[in-house]
């Protein structure tokens, strides 16, 4: 027996059905500011140095660029970490974050690049120069496109979902 055309049943995603799904708004935060968003700025930005500075190490040869890698993958992983966990919290105690699997994505590869970091950082503790050749310079270049995909899927969740921002409750004019 064939079905009769009739209107067209709509499919429901469960996820936006949820009545949580629209609590986005950060809870960590200084004057409404999210502080996960202040804070990972810092250490995007020192990844990117320490690759630069290893790049300008084997450039020229200057021992100096080998010591600004070594602090930035130290002071990246260290703020990182902050970041990282301030993060965390907001993933857990945020309904609307919580239930989006962009976020746990988001989170996983901040995971792993904060291992890279690390790591990064414990190979230069012994001798910074000798640890730019060949590892350094290539956990640096790693570690910089890792922060790039990373950044974007964190910024795909504040655009494209409006995580973390403020939303105005009051009715338009």
């Amino acid at each position: 027996m064939r079905r009769k055309p009739g209107p067209a049943r709509r499919l429901k995603d469960p996820v936006q059905e949820s009545a949580s799904f629209d609590m986005t708004e950060s809870r960590v935060a200084l004057a409404g500011h999210p502080l996960h968003a202040m804070m990972v700025a810092f250490p995007i930005t020192l990844a990117f140095c320490a690759f630069a500075a290893d790049g300008l190490y084997w450039w020229t040869g200057d021992g100096f660029w080998p010591r600004v890698a070594l602090w930035s993958t130290g002071v990246g992983f260290l703020v990182g970490v902050l970041a990282g966990l301030v993060g965390t919290l907001e993933l857990l105690i945020v309904p609307g974050i919580r239930i989006r699997s962009a976020s746990w994505n988001h989170f996983i590869l901040a995971v792993m690049l904060l291992s890279l970091l690390g790591a990064n950082w414990i190979i230069r503790l012994e001798d910074a120069t000798a640890a730019v050749l060949p590892w350094g310079i290539l956990m640096s270049m790693v570690t910089a496109g890792m922060t790039a995909i990373t950044g974007w899927h964190g910024g795909k969740l504040v655009f494209d979902y409006q995580i973390g921002t403020q939303h105005n409750h009051r009715d338009p004019p």
